[in-house]
């Protein structure tokens, strides 16, 4: 199994995408070598704003940069462009439906030697939380190029959630430019959610349920808002067991978003996610996932636990 990372596919995605349209303009909070806007710089040094450690000025200025025209990408840590610049996405981006991109790297536990004041755990739900707001979630770097390009076609603010981590890729090239939830294994016992990293750890988990005659669907949620209610109903019908997957706070995600579109259904659901805490140092994101219930085999019990 291959691996890529998905902030060198989005840099060169934003690279790509200047190429194509003059109004795109990217903006950094003194993290491009990390986020990988740094690219863009390489490429097109006047169309790129180094704004130093202040992601709620570079917010502001995105804003104005959006009036005047231009279609911004602001970039920095995950936990810093939802929550160092809340106020400003919400008041000057979200209230007036600017049309502002946001690119939140090092999203999840992938961070995982700086600990908790830098892993994003919660940044799904404040950005969901927001009208207006869309909010992509790619699983792979193939997922994370079409991400960037469907975002700037879209007209309004859109939140694109990027791993540090390397990812192997578990999707197709698409043939059309959306983020609707799709299906990569078929199953009649039990559906799978499952968004970003935790794609690929469902669909191995749904590996080892087969070997245990348990049929498991694995549908792969790509934009958590507007979350396709319509479709997460219709891929459940005749399934009664649920289990969502996420690298994200139980609370406001993935989790709480397929509960919502399956409420008046009569369903089980299950939640492998982290619960209501901080993340923290480790050597490694694999310690950290094992020690927060999100590998394979937590949510293969989790799968027994309910059916």
């Amino acid at each position: 199994m291959t691996f890529q990372n998905q902030r060198l596919a989005y840099g060169n995605a934003l690279v790509e995408l200047g190429h194509k349209r003059n109004d795109i303009v990217v903006l950094e909070a003194d993290l491009g070598k990390s986020t990988m806007s740094i690219l863009f710089k390489n490429e097109f040094p006047d169309r790129y704003f180094e704004m130093g450690i202040g992601e709620s000025n570079m917010a502001s200025f995105a804003a104005g940069l959006a009036v005047s025209g231009k279609t911004p990408f602001i970039n920095s840590f995950a936990v810093f462009t939802t929550g160092r610049c809340y106020d400003q996405i919400r008041q000057s981006i979200c209230t007036a439906n600017l049309n502002v991109k946001i690119g939140g790297s090092s999203a999840g536990l992938s961070d995982f030697g700086d600990g908790a004041t830098h892993q994003a755990i919660e940044d799904i739900a404040i950005m969901r939380a927001l009208p207006n707001m869309t909010v992509l979630v790619p699983a792979d770097c193939i997922e994370a190029v079409h991400a960037v390009r469907l975002a700037a076609e879209i007209d309004g603010p859109v939140y694109i959630r990027i791993s540090r981590s390397d990812v192997p890729n578990v999707s197709e090239e698409p043939s059309v430019l959306d983020f609707k939830p799709v299906v990569l294994r078929e199953g009649t016992d039990v559906c799978l959610f499952a968004c970003g990293v935790m794609v690929d750890k469902a669909l191995t988990a749904a590996e080892q349920l087969a070997e245990e005659r348990v049929s498991a669907k694995v549908i792969n949620i790509r934009c958590l808002k507007p979350l396709d209610e319509e479709s997460v109903r219709a891929l459940t019908c005749g399934i009664r067991t649920v289990v969502t997957c996420e690298e994200h706070s139980i609370i406001g995600g993935l989790g709480a978003a397929i509960a919502v579109a399956l409420a008046k259904e009569d369903k089980k659901i299950g939640f492998v996610a982290i619960q209501d805490e901080f993340g923290q140092s480790a050597h490694n994101v694999d310690d950290l996932m094992e020690y927060y219930g999100l590998t394979p085999s937590h949510i293969t019990s989790k799968v027994k636990e309910i059916l």
